[in-house]
């Protein structure tokens, strides 16, 4: 994740760990690093922030490739929604960001994908 930019997003889950206990089975939509550097996050609403940046269920980018533009996907964060805008693989979107660099993690619980926002 450090190659390819995504490396504060990674730094954030470590300081969320051990204060809080999200579902295990996720995807995370990882910001890049210039993208996070320009956010403010306060520590009280980092979990806030990463679970608006999840999704329920552990999808790969091919997985997530077979949702039609308008599916609502439930992310962690309560009752929040995250809307597909499925234009391809150059053009696929969750709500407002465009996924950049699909599959930077993997494993069989948790999936990441990089996005422009």
């Amino acid at each position: 994740m450090r190659s390819r930019s995504f490396f504060g997003f990674a730094i954030l889950l470590q300081m969320l760990n051990g204060t809080s206990e999200p579902n295990r089975d996720l995807t995370f939509l990882i910001p890049t690093d210039p993208e996070l550097s320009g956010l403010s996050i306060s520590v009280n609403r980092l979990e806030e922030f990463i679970l608006r940046h999840s999704i329920r269920m552990p999808l790969s980018f091919g997985e997530l490739s077979h949702f039609p533009t308008g599916t609502l996907v439930p992310s962690e964060y309560r009752d929040r929604l995250v809307r597909i805008h499925n234009h391809g693989r150059l053009s696929f979107f969750v709500n407002n960001a465009r996924v950049i660099t699909p599959n930077v993690c993997s494993n069989s619980v948790i999936k990441c994908h990089g996005i422009d926002a």
